[in-house]
């Protein structure tokens, strides 16, 4: 985990110096659920997400990110003897790394619409009560799409994430399968390169 924080603080240092760079602090809303509900619903509730980016290029740009992200789902599982209700609620760390474009605009103009993917990954520090820490997987894997609007010095951001890990480690007990998010986020602009 520390290698991860210093290759990035480095990319982000040496960028700065290079390139037309713009530092998006960000705070936001999340919805999680997972691809499958043996035997029982799996809700979103509203989770949440606060970190920094950074927009590095003109046109095309790469956009890495850090963020400290708190994930709640509700799960109810039925079977033919009990009902069993909880809250699946996992803190941790999330580092994007998105390939964007501007569709409209530029950085000169009032207004910008862009688009962009990228993968990430979510590294779990912590659960509720209600979860067992144990048994979910630590480190999950992802892909994400999603497009932004800048106005100003302001933007909003709304991606969808596929995760392409599973959420438990052991699928022959239960298998809930992959978490899947969408990030609603907003934030300021500030620009600090060329």
């Amino acid at each position: 985990m520390r290698s991860l924080l210093l290759s990035l603080v480095t990319l982000l240092t040496v960028s700065f110096v290079s390139a037309q760079t713009v530092l998006k602090p960000t705070a936001g809303l999340n919805f999680t659920d997972w691809s499958k509900d043996e035997g029982g619903t799996v809700k979103s509730k509203t989770g949440w997400q606060i970190g920094l980016s950074a927009e590095i290029g003109k046109k095309i740009y790469f956009e890495p990110g850090l963020y400290y992200v708190g994930k709640k789902t509700e799960v109810s599982v039925i079977d033919q003897e009990t009902e069993l209700n909880f809250d699946a609620d996992v803190n941790g760390i999330r580092v994007p790394l998105a390939v964007g474009i501007r569709l409209l605009g530029d950085q000169k103009t009032a207004v910008q619409l862009r688009g962009f993917g990228g993968v990430s990954g979510f590294f779990i520090t912590s659960v509720g009560d209600e979860l067992d820490e144990d048994a979910i997987e630590k480190t999950n894997w992802g892909l994400f799409a999603g497009a932004g609007v800048d106005i100003w010095k302001i933007f909003i951001d709304l991606s969808y994430e596929w995760s392409l890990t599973n959420v438990q480690k052991d699928v022959e007990a239960i298998d809930v399968g992959k978490a899947r998010s969408l990030y609603i986020q907003a934030g300021l602009r500030l620009n600090i390169g060329k």
